[in-house]
């Protein structure tokens, strides 16, 4: 994988820029806890109905939708910005009890650059998590070696 460069920081900042935009900021907020449907049929009568609820939802989605796109097309450094957030992690569990019925109704990728971005942000999370762990652990071993060797000059 290529190295991230000055413009996958660039437009790292500028996606951050938006999320901190007022009415985006306040869509989000109202997705991760005040968006609780029983699934897609609920969604479509109640929340796509042109009130604050359906532009949030919109604009939510689809933010992540974008996202997901540049991310997945190499536009922006995928690992540059899975070491940033994990919002897009949780925002797409959200989606995930309805999307089916979604791409059913609406069309068969609707959300997919969201959702193969998301699995992939899972996929980085395990490997550098595990990367951690192992490190960790080889510095911990080390450092008992150290000290084992340590007592042992001592003696």
């Amino acid at each position: 994988m290529r190295k991230p460069t000055h413009d996958d920081a660039q437009l790292l900042l500028h996606l951050y820029e938006i999320r901190r935009e007022e009415e985006l900021r306040r869509a989000r907020a109202w997705f991760l806890t005040d968006f609780k449907p029983a699934g897609w049929a609920e969604i479509k009568s109640r929340y796509l109905s042109h009130s604050d609820e359906d532009r949030y939802f919109r604009m939510t989605i689809s933010y992540w939708e974008l996202v997901g796109t540049l991310v997945n097309r190499g536009v922006l450094h995928a690992d540059l910005f899975f070491d940033h957030t994990g919002e897009d992690i949780v925002t797409w569990d959200r989606c995930k009890m309805w999307v089916a019925d979604a791409r059913a109704d609406i069309r068969p990728t609707y959300l997919y650059q969201f959702e193969k971005m998301v699995n992939d942000h899972v996929a980085f999370r395990a490997r550098i998590n595990a990367a951690y762990v192992a490190a960790a652990a080889r510095a911990s071993s080390a450092a008992a070696g150290g000290a084992r060797a340590k007592r042992a000059a001592k003696r």
